[in-house]
């Protein structure tokens, strides 16, 4: 087991009990990322509170990656990368961008909407600005990643002032300031 899976299965209850989702843990590049989500997005307040719990249970159980690295928890964003079946299901209907491992009929690189996905794989659909784009069927295995498409809305145009009446909300994001870490001390 590698330590970004010993650390997912030691904070996962931390954070599920604080009222957020595991999304992700991702180690590479001496920096280990935690993200966490909730539906509706996690606010950078619960976000903040779970950084020191979780850098002292790292600390206690000494179950992080080996050496100096960096904690960082934060969310996912909104161009998020998918990775297990349950993620793919909650965005069937939405763009996404795929990248396989190896070609697929010439190309590592596909867009469109993702259409259906199950234990085994995924059903993208024809890009709608490629023409003669067609759907394809994805095993998990010929994914390298898949990462969600925003798609922005349309732009007013220039010298006129938009007023729907509308207020946005933006999802928070936040990056712990816990200190590096150094397993070996």
């Amino acid at each position: 087991m590698g330590p970004a899976e010993r650390v997912r299965n030691l904070v996962e209850p931390l954070i599920t009990a604080a009222g957020l989702e595991l999304w992700d843990v991702d180690f590479g590049g001496g920096v280990l990322r935690i993200l966490v989500d909730r539906p509706g997005g996690a606010d950078l307040d619960a976000i903040g509170r779970l950084s020191e719990p979780i850098s002292a249970l790292l600390d206690e159980t000494d179950a992080g990656p080996e050496g100096r690295y960096v904690l960082e928890v934060s969310s996912p964003g909104v161009e998020r990368v998918l990775r297990t079946p349950e993620q793919y299901r909650r965005f069937v209907g939405q763009l996404v961008s795929v990248k396989t491992s190896e070609p697929v009929e010439g190309s590592r690189r596909f867009s469109g909407p993702l259409l259906a996905c199950d234990d085994t794989g995924i059903v993208l659909g024809a890009d709608p600005g490629a023409p003669g784009a067609v759907e394809h069927r994805f095993s998990y295995d010929q994914i390298q990643q898949t990462r969600t498409v925003l798609v922005w809305g349309q732009s007013p145009k220039p010298g006129r002032a938009r007023s729907s009446g509308r207020s946005t909300k933006a999802t928070a994001s936040a990056k712990s300031s816990a200190p590096m870490k150094d397993s070996a001390s």
